[in-house]
């Protein structure tokens, strides 16, 4: 991953995994708790794609694992979460910007419920049977309005976040700045031409001309 999507994602998993632990986990709602961490993994992951959710959802998971008052094995919710940012990542649209709020709340949805599937799944193999207490309906029902519900207030401002900082102008700066030949880069305006290429065609052209100025010149002496 590049440094300034590290230096992003990190202290806004920080903050979630805070405010998850000490706010979200005391309101004491009925069924599941808002998941703050996971959606802020899904901003992230539908702007960095599969590869850069993954790695993210990964590390918040593991976070969330060793933060206490954690009372489950760890790395439990780190799989869980990679494997949403995984599959998250994979429905990022090419330029990052999505222009309707029907996408995102649908992987929202999708994956309030498939995290919480997981969970219980993994749970199980582990030999947990919370979920089978609580009732793994209602768990699913509520994880997936809380987040919903949450939503519209999270996921667009980290992936606004996540593409101003992907798109940093000091990290073009630099990264013009160290390549071998300027005028060779892309216009700023988009046209599509070379600043390198547009010199090199018009001093083919002028040499050409020159050269058929020549010979018509050399043409007209001969007769």
């Amino acid at each position: 991953m590049r440094v300034n999507r590290i230096l992003l994602s990190v202290p806004l998993i920080i903050v979630a995994l805070v405010i998850q632990v000490s706010v979200l986990a005391r309101l004491h709602l009925p069924g599941a708790v808002p998941d703050l961490l996971l959606l802020t993994v899904l901003g992230l992951a539908l702007v960095y794609g599969h590869v850069g959710g993954a790695l993210i959802g990964f590390g918040a998971g593991l976070l969330a694992d060793l933060a206490p008052p954690a009372d489950h094995a760890a790395g439990r919710y780190a799989l869980v979460l990679c494997v949403i940012g995984y599959l998250a990542g994979l429905v990022k649209p090419e330029n990052g910007r999505i222009k309707s709020a029907t996408g995102p709340m649908l992987v929202v949805v999708a994956a309030a419920i498939g995290s919480t599937l997981l969970y219980a799944g993994v749970g199980a193999l582990v030999g947990d049977t919370a979920a089978r207490h609580v009732g793994l309906t209602g768990l699913l029902f509520s994880a997936a309005l809380y987040d919903l519900l949450l939503a519209p207030f999270v996921v667009p401002g980290v992936m606004f976040l996540a593409r101003r900082a992907d798109n940093d102008p000091l990290a073009e700066t630099n990264a013009a700045a160290t390549s071998p030949d300027i005028s060779s880069g892309w216009l700023s305006s988009g046209t599509g031409l070379r600043i390198g290429g547009r010199r090199g065609g018009l001093k083919t052209k002028v040499a050409r001309s020159r050269t058929a100025r020549a010979g018509r010149i050399k043409g007209v002496k001969r007769l």
